[in-house]
């Protein structure tokens, strides 16, 4: 059975919430988050089979701030390094990754737009590293449920319905994870 004939339930989901990132090339795996101004990226390598998702809260963190490593797990800079580097232990090839970008709505108005900042970011990160930027959607005004196959680079969009404010509360309030495996492991290009 092809992967797009089953249904939803009949796959393994991992959710990924804020600060997290997984990769796999497992054909019954589907990796999930529920974004508002946050940001995710779903990388992956089609010819090797093999992809990931991560959830950042913020762009970048201050150089000079001392945090410790699930804190800056939150930060979108730490997280496409560590995404990246993940794949690329899986058998990637950084010539061959695609993008798609998700979130970056803004969620209150007045405030600092947080959300556009996480998506200026992502861009911006892809161009610099010469990562093809497939397709996604960022920005507007909705919280987003996103569910990506990382096998295969397939992705389904939900917007969500629920008031903004639930939703980036819902976002906010999400855990930091539980264990961060390869956090300290980082290989800058």
């Amino acid at each position: 059975m092809a992967p797009l004939d089953k249904e939803l339930h009949e796959y393994r989901r991992i959710n990924i919430v804020q600060g997290e990132q997984h990769v796999d090339s497992n054909p019954d795996v589907v990796l999930t988050t529920l974004l508002g101004s946050c940001v995710a990226a779903c990388l992956w390598d089609a010819e090797a089979g093999v992809g990931g998702m991560n959830h950042f809260l913020l762009p970048g963190g201050e150089p000079e701030a001392r945090e410790t490593s699930g804190a800056s797990m939150r930060y979108g800079v730490y997280a496409m390094e560590l995404l990246v580097n993940g794949l690329l232990r899986k058998g990637a090839q950084r010539s061959r990754l695609q993008a798609k970008l998700f979130g970056g709505a803004c969620m209150m108005q007045g405030l600092t737009d947080i959300g556009e900042l996480n998506a200026t970011f992502a861009e911006r990160f892809l161009r610099a590293e010469n990562i093809a930027l497939v397709g996604g959607s960022l920005r507007g005004s909705h919280g987003r449920r996103i569910q990506f196959w990382p096998s295969s680079g397939r992705v389904r969009q939900a917007f969500l319905k629920s008031e903004p404010k639930a939703i980036f509360q819902e976002e906010r309030n999400a855990a930091l994870p539980k264990s961060l495996g390869d956090a300290g492991v980082v290989e800058l290009f």
